[in-house]
């Protein structure tokens, strides 16, 4: 075995250099990443493309979703008009009472009014009977897909289920926040239907408004009933000690004038705070009777005595949302459309009906000012009465204080139970709202979601990133043989060089068979001339007179560099191309001969002579010993001494041998072969083989001793190896330029 042998042996070179490939596992070369994303890039495009389409289908045919929202000012406490604090309480300005609040919004209750008002049950986005599309506008039911004995029946749901589904719907679609560092609170709802998404958060803050109103008038209510019953039994116990005090100064005929004087003086103190009372009601009264005398009929609606009033109020808000009505109708249909005529008809009769109570309302005025004068006349004449009276009495006074302090302490517990009472029938008609829209919700012109081009956008990046991590790691897992690192680090041999892939048609079947004849100055060419040179420089003293090559399985291109190296070789020396590849024989059709060319098998039973084996290829300056006809037993003539004479006959007569042997693992063949080889060649087909046959290969040769000499990769792709480009092509051009330039 030759010195060049042992050093490719692959239990000598894992050895070698043992600090080299500990230092390139440790470094991180990014040239390779770098040619690995290049190798793939077409791939990484064409799925991220796609994927960014599969992600545009989907987002484009998604159904879009409006969004509208209500910004709802929270009233931190409500306007009072007395103080009813002792009969309910109102919450303070803190971040607990509007949490409160915001929860009472989103309450089951709140909802469920909403629901019920707008009867989303027959929208139809809440009606569970209709069947809405999926995923790129397809109706999907995997029921239709079972056969009906294997589903369950279908049970129709009851009206509560109903219910209760659109109701959890509708909580899911809906959003309520607490802006931060403010009293505004956003509701907001999401929806298919645009005018839908805008009147929930205007619906249900109304709702929300009215609950409220309508829970603090029930606690106001209660609170009046309960003084209603206290009040009565204060009414009695206050007659009972009055009719007392009568009846014991009658039973015992006591006529007391300073009595009768302090009755007199009460009767004038009631009397005067009655006229006081009397004459603050007629300067009220008096002040709002100027108003309406001072300006004229048609202007009654800008006193403020008037607007003042309730009704007044509310048939002006009437009249303004008509108003509005018109306003949009005018808009919409025009001025002649029945619409806009019935819409105009309902504000003018809003109009008369507000003029009409308005003139209620002034004629109430007037008479309210003659009642109060006429009262404080009544009173003032009732006064001077009294003082006659008093005038006409003297020295009469009741003697039973303990009476008269009971008579007045029921009086005066009394007094305050009316007053509260009062006072809750007060709020009970001034009730303020707890909160107020300030920016009502609009229809959306634009959907919220889905954000389609950000969807598209997002795939496309993350399909970059998919796609790359899956070129790495489809490159992670080839286990073929691609480049000269690989032959070298995964085999441990010497590469002897790199031939391209040649593109043929169907008609050029056995073109790259001849590839070296007919373009010598192809990069093929000089390929195969530098295995040439390469199996030369092995051995200076002794050549490698024999030359087998083989492969690990058929179809790798072994035929191909062993026709073409012989072409080489015939240019330099006495070239013989021999085809020992018994079983599946094809060098003979290379050049166009049949399967009955007379060759080894003939020779080596004897029946032609080496004369009438050999033909000349004059073109190509070579001889060639083709198989013949198939033997039953290639291996036993393999093995037979007479091939091993016809093998040293043809040594004598040729300077070079060149056989093309059969697949390494497909037969025993090239085993037999090895063995009257001087050198032996392993071609391989880079991105095909898995380098674990390769190795079994060689490992199978390297127990017989075979001589291998190195590996040849065949039908390298160089476009998608810039690496080999730029070590063989670029060097090919720039001698071949440098060659023209010479000529």
């Amino acid at each position: 075995m030759n010195p060049l042998t042992q050093v490719n042996n692959p239990a000598l070179s894992g050895r070698a250099f043992p600090i080299e490939q500990d230092r390139a596992e440790d470094e991180i070369d990014l040239r390779l990443y770098w040619a690995i994303f290049r190798k793939r890039k077409f791939q990484i495009i064409r799925l991220t493309l796609l994927i960014g389409l599969l992600a545009a289908l989907v987002s484009y045919s998604l159904t879009p979703i409006y969004r509208s929202t209500t910004a709802l000012l929270i009233e931190s406490s409500a306007a009072k008009i007395v103080s009813i604090e002792e009969v309910y309480g109102l919450a303070g300005a803190n971040r607990e009472y509007f949490q409160t609040q915001l929860e009472i919004m989103k309450s089951r209750a709140i909802a469920q009014r909403v629901v019920n008002q707008l009867q989303l049950i027959k929208h139809s986005e809440y009606d569970p009977s209709l069947e809405r599309p999926g995923p790129l506008g397809i109706h999907w039911n995997w029921r239709e897909w079972l056969p009906a004995s294997w589903l369950p029946e279908k049970s129709e749901p009851s009206p509560a289920q109903l219910q209760e589904s659109v109701l959890n719907s509708f909580l899911g679609n809906l959003e309520i926040a607490l802006q931060r560092n403010s009293q505004l609170v956003h509701i907001s709802f999401k929806s298919a239907d645009p005018e839908l998404a805008a009147k929930v958060p205007n619906v249900l803050a109304d709702v929300y408004i009215e609950n409220d109103l309508e829970a603090r008038l029930q606690m106001t209510q209660k609170a009046s009933d309960w003084l209603t019953e206290r009040l009565a039994g204060l009414r009695q116990n206050l007659e009972k000690s009055e009719r007392t005090l009568q009846d014991y100064l009658e039973k015992h005929g006591l006529v007391d004038v300073a009595g009768v004087k302090t009755i007199a003086a009460a009767q004038i103190g009631e009397i005067t705070k009655s006229l006081t009372e009397a004459q603050s009601r007629l300067s009220q009264a008096s002040s709002a009777y100027r108003q309406v005398q001072g300006v004229k009929a048609r202007n009654y609606e800008s006193t403020p005595a008037v607007l003042s009033h309730p009704l007044v109020q509310t048939l002006k808000g009437t009249e303004l949302q008509l108003e509005r009505r018109v306003a949009e109708l005018a808009q919409q249909y025009g001025e002649k459309h029945p619409k806009m005529a019935a819409a105009q008809t309902e504000l003018d009769s809003a109009r008369a009906n507000t003029m009409r109570q308005i003139r209620l309302v002034i004629d109430g005025i007037q008479k309210d000012y003659e009642a109060a004068r006429s009262t404080v006349a009544t009173l003032q004449a009732s006064l001077r009465e009294a003082e006659s009276k008093v005038q006409n009495i003297g020295g009469k006074e009741y003697g039973l204080e303990a009476l008269k302090r009971d008579v007045e302490s029921n009086r005066q517990l009394y007094q305050l139970f009316l007053t509260r009472f009062k006072e809750t029938d007060v709020s009970q008609t001034n009730q303020s709202t707890v909160g107020r829209v300030v920016d009502p919700a609009v229809v959306s012109s634009a959907p919220a979601k889905p954000k389609k081009n950000l969807i598209v956008a997002i795939a496309l990046v993350l399909g970059l990133m998919f796609s790359t991590m899956l070129a790495f790691l489809l490159e992670h897992l080839d286990n073929t043989l691609k480049t000269s690192e690989d032959v070298e680090q995964k085999l441990g041999m010497t590469l002897l060089g790199v031939l391209p892939t040649l593109k043929v048609s169907k008609k050029e079947r056995y073109k790259p068979q001849r590839m070296f004849l007919e373009d010598e100055k192809s990069q093929f060419a000089e390929s195969i001339r530098t295995i040439r040179t390469g199996i030369m420089l092995s051995s200076l003293d002794s050549p490698h007179k024999i030359l087998v090559v083989t492969s690990s399985v058929p179809g790798e291109g072994k035929t191909t560099f062993s026709v073409n190296q012989a072409f080489a070789l015939g240019q330099m020396k006495k070239t013989l191309l021999l085809d020992a590849d018994m079983r599946r024989p094809s060098v003979h059709k290379v050049f166009g001969f049949t399967g009955h060319l007379p060759g080894l098998s003939e020779l080596a039973v004897g029946s032609k002579s080496l004369a009438e084996c050999i033909h000349p290829l004059e073109e190509a300056k070579i001889d060639l010993l083709p198989a013949g006809l198939v033997p039953p037993n290639p291996l036993e003539l393999l093995s037979s001494k007479r091939f091993q004479e016809i093998l040293a006959l043809l040594a004598e007569q040729y300077e070079q041998i060149v056989i093309d042997g059969p697949p390494i693992h497909a037969v025993s063949d090239a085993l037999i072969l090895s063995r009257y080889a001087s050198a032996l060649v392993y071609v391989v087909k880079a991105d095909h083989t898995p380098y674990q046959i390769v190795q079994a290969g060689l490992k199978r040769l390297q127990q017989v001793n075979a001589p291998v000499l190195g590996v040849v990769l065949n039908q390298v792709n160089l476009n998608k190896s810039p690496e080999y480009y730029n070590k063989y092509s670029y060097y090919h051009q720039a001698y071949y330029g440098h060659y023209k330039y010479e000529s």
